[in-house]
């Protein structure tokens, strides 16, 4: 078996032909024109697509796609992504009247955790979430090895679970939003806060790069800042402190990290790891939950997407 394994992004589309194996072909990337509409943007993918398929040796049975944002399941379709502008997109019929074969969607973040389940750091586990770490707080959840989606599919939306009730106001319309406090985006805001407050901190020296912050604010805490310390510790209380609301309400097996904090590694997860041992509820008699750093990377969504339609684990 091999599937078409989709991931829709915001500004690009790559994708890849992964066999059952979870191993990918070579991938194709798409950049979006944000001036064709959703329909002229579904054309134009697909005549990306064909090329690509031309040239492969192997022909695909399936196609599995991610999409970021609102993802009605059982429908087939996107109802909202923001960032792309479509709505009420019937993606599944566009795909199958072209193709002739079996579609599935899926949220973005759920195709990372299926692929990361079955093929990457959780291939071991039966029951994992995970959590990715970018502009936003993205979440999956598996369990028994499979997706839980919730209803329709809008499931899982971990990010925006209260962690400061009554906080920061957060994009989609609430506040105090986990998101808010533990995505890469706060951990910038909160390392420019720092800066501001101590201009003449190591840390403030080392922040030259806009674009570098938060792997910045990571290396300058290793050569013992205070100011770097002192930030890192508040974002990982955040960040732990979503962790264990997961933990409480799941108890899963273990707990995947995404995106680019993440390769921070056992830097991160050794003290995500204490705090948990120290807070979560019912330790020690309580089974531990496994932090885990991502293994398929950026890979996760194209096979996670192309795992929709592999059944076996």
């Amino acid at each position: 078996m091999n599937i078409l394994g989709i991931d829709v992004g915001g500004t690009s589309i790559k994708g890849s032909i992964v066999s059952e194996k979870g191993e990918m072909n070579e991938k194709f990337v798409y950049p979006i024109n944000k001036n064709e509409n959703q329909e002229e943007c579904m054309q134009s993918l697909f005549k990306v697509i064909d090329e690509y398929l031309s040239k492969q040796l192997v022909k695909i049975d399936g196609i599995g796609i991610g999409i970021p944002g609102t993802v009605d399941t059982k429908k087939g379709m996107v109802t909202y992504s923001n960032n792309l502008k479509w709505k009420d997109l019937k993606i599944v019929e566009f795909f199958e009247k072209h193709y002739k074969l079996p579609v599935k969607i899926t949220n973005d973040a759920n195709a990372a955790a299926l692929g990361e389940a079955k093929f990457g750091a959780g291939k071991s586990y039966h029951d994992i979430v995970m959590i990715t770490l970018g502009t936003g707080v993205g979440g999956g959840i598996v369990i028994n090895d499979q997706l839980f989606e919730g209803n329709e599919g809008k499931g899982a939306e971990l990010g925006h679970t209260t962690l400061v009730l009554d906080g920061l106001p957060c994009s989609c319309g609430r506040n105090g939003c986990f998101e808010q406090y533990a995505s890469a985006t706060a951990l910038i805001r909160q390392t420019k806060e720092a800066i501001e407050q101590n201009p003449k901190s190591v840390l403030a020296n080392m922040c030259t790069d806009e674009s570098m912050i938060a792997k910045t604010v990571f290396e300058a805490a290793r050569k013992d800042c205070p100011v770097a310390n002192a930030v890192i510790n508040q974002y990982i209380h955040y960040l732990s402190e979503g962790l264990l609301n997961i933990c409480n309400v799941f108890r899963p097996q273990a707990i995947v990290l995404s995106g680019g904090i993440s390769k921070e590694g056992k830097y991160l997860t050794d003290k995500i790891d204490q705090y948990l041992a120290k807070f979560a509820y019912g330790y020690p008699y309580s089974p531990k939950v496994e932090i885990l750093i991502s293994q398929l990377g950026y890979n996760s969504g194209i096979i996670g997407a192309a795992s929709l339609l592999i059944s076996q684990k």
